[in-house]
C-alpha cells in the first residue's frame, strides 16, 4: 500500500512539473506577451518577468517592443523635373500597441517596409532633383506622415524617416560639373568686373584731384620711378606726360626775368657843319 502511494505522489510531482513547465513563460525586459486562449484574445498584455498560461489552451506570442532599424531597399523613379534617380532611405519605428500589431496585421515589418517603398517612389515622383539634394530634411518629414498615417492603426508608431543616398546617371553628374564650373566662371568674371568698376572711379577721382594739383602727378610719376626701379631692370623707360609738359611750361612762363630790359635808345641824327660862306 505504501509503494502505491509513493508510486502515485511520484507520478502526480512528475505530472505538476510537466504541467509547470509548460505553463511557465518569460518575457524579457523589451518584450511584451500577448495571450490567445483558445484563439482569443486575452484583454490582459502579459508584462515582462515570470509569468504562467494554461497549457494547450493559452498561446503566448511575445512582440519586441525595441526601436526596429529597417533599411527601405533603393527605389528608381523620375523626378518632377524629368530626372532618373535611385533613392534609398531608412525607417525608424517601434510597436506601441502588441495586441494590435498581432491582430490587425499579418507582418507588421513587412508591411511597414512595403508602405516605405510606396511611400518612398510617391516623394521621388512629387520632388525635383535640387529638393532631392539640398532640402532633405523637408522630404524626410513628408515621407515620415505618409508612412505613419496607416502604420498607427497597425498599432506601430514611425520614430524617424532618412533618406540615406540620392544616386545620379553619369551623364547628369557630368552636366551638374559643367553648370557648376560655369556659374563659378560667372561669378569670377562679375567679381573682376565689379572691380574693374571699382578701380576705374578711384582713377577717375585721382585724375581729377591731379588736375587740380599738377605737381601731384609729378610726384606720381617719381613714386612710379622708384617702385620700377625696385625691380632691378636692366633698362628703364621713362615717359613724360603732356600733363607734366604743360606744367612746366607754365612753370617758365610765370617765373619774371633776373635782368631787367635794357630800354631802347633812339641814334640821335647825324648832323654835317657845312663851311661858312666867304671863308677861302
Amino acid at each position: 500500500m505504501v509503494e502505491e502511494l509513493v508510486t502515485a505522489g511520484v507520478a502526480l510531482a512528475s505530472v505538476g512539473a510537466a504541467y509547470a513547465a509548460c505553463a511557465a513563460r518569460v518575457v524579457k525586459q523589451y518584450e511584451r506577451g500577448v495571450v490567445f486562449r483558445l484563439g482569443r484574445l486575452r484583454s490582459t498584455v502579459r508584462g515582462p518577468g515570470f509569468t504562467m498560461i494554461v497549457p494547450f489552451v493559452d498561446r503566448l506570442q511575445k512582440v519586441n517592443m525595441q526601436i526596429v532599424t529597417m533599411p527601405v531597399p533603393a527605389q528608381e523613379g523620375i523626378t518632377r523635373d524629368n530626372v532618373t534617380v535611385r533613392v534609398d532611405a531608412v525607417v525608424y519605428f517601434k510597436v506601441t500597441s502588441p495586441a494590435e500589431a498581432i491582430v490587425r496585421v499579418e507582418d507588421y515589418r513587412f508591411a511597414v517596409s512595403q508602405m516605405a517603398q510606396t511611400s518612398l517612389r510617391s516623394i521621388i515622383g512629387k520632388s525635383e532633383l535640387d529638393d532631392l539634394l539640398s532640402d532633405r530634411e523637408k522630404l524626410n518629414q513628408g515621407l515620415e506622415l505618409m508612412i505613419d498615417s496607416p502604420a498607427v492603426e497597425w498599432g506601430v508608431t514611425i520614430d524617424r524617416v532618412e533618406i540615406k543616398d540620392v544616386s545620379l546617371p553619369e551623364t547628369m553628374k557630368r552636366s551638374m560639373a559643367r553648370q557648376a564650373e560655369a556659374d563659378r566662371e560667372r561669378r569670377a568674371r562679375v567679381i573682376n568686373a565689379d572691380a574693374e568698376l571699382q578701380a576705374s572711379k578711384k582713377l577717375a577721382e585721382a585724375a581729377k584731384e591731379m588736375s587740380e594739383q599738377p605737381a601731384a602727378l609729378q610726384l606720381r610719376l617719381l613714386q612710379t620711378v622708384v617702385a620700377v626701379a625696385a625691380e632691378k631692370n636692366s633698362t628703364l623707360v621713362l615717359p613724360f606726360p603732356v600733363e607734366l609738359l604743360r606744367f612746366l611750361e607754365k612753370a617758365q612762363q610765370s617765373t619774371p626775368s633776373a635782368v631787367p630790359p635794357v630800354p631802347a635808345v633812339a641814334p640821335e641824327p647825324v648832323r654835317e657843319q657845312l663851311p661858312a660862306q666867304g671863308a677861302p
